[in-house]
């Protein structure tokens, strides 16, 4: 739903893969990836001068964006909250309401509740890799209830995929109008 002439915000946009797909699909819209780590960041930059595409890199947390209040139509984030305490998973979701337009839209690609017994042994790699404690959350399908609290509206789950990792969930959002 991306629009022409819209600012995008990929957080947690790692190599930029998302972040060049969305800017090759809406070469008018402005977007931005945004990462905490600036070795991945530099892999991004190389990635995007081969393309010759206009699109701005950031470097900071996910929970003190540096942007300024209503910046954005549209945030994305794949495969990035997992990876944050839940106490940080809050902050963030504060911080991209806080960054998004009225009706704007948060969108997420990321690990959800398993759909059955395969997928939750499946997902057992991933928390071994990444933590038991980060992914808690993905595990108990908590992360709508916390969109929702952070004071999102719309919160729904739009899809859900069957990985040899686990369920791979997207959710969808929406800041609420203003006034």
């Amino acid at each position: 739903g991306i629009q022409t002439g819209q600012r995008v915000l990929d957080l947690g946009c790692g190599t930029a893969t998302l972040t060049l797909l969305v800017k090759r699909s809406q070469p008018a819209s402005d977007v931005t990836g945004f990462d905490g780590d600036p070795n991945i960041l530099k892999i991004a930059g190389a990635k995007i001068a081969q393309t010759g595409l206009d699109i701005r890199l950031d470097c900071g947390v996910s929970f003190d964006l540096p942007y300024a209040r209503e910046s954005f139509d549209r945030v994305l984030s794949s495969l990035m909250l997992h990876h944050l305490t839940r106490a940080n998973k809050v902050r963030t979701l504060l911080e991209v309401l806080r960054v998004l337009r009225p009706d704007g839209e948060l969108h997420i690609a990321d690990w959800g509740k398993p759909q059955n017994g395969w997928m939750r042994a499946a997902f057992y790699l991933v928390q071994n890799l990444d933590g038991f404690e980060t992914t808690a959350d993905s595990v108990k399908g908590l992360l709508p209830a916390l969109m929702h609290e952070a004071g999102f509206e719309d919160v729904r789950q739009t899809d859900q995929f069957a990985t040899v990792l686990g369920t791979l969930c997207l959710y969808r959002a929406r800041k609420p109008s203003a006034g």
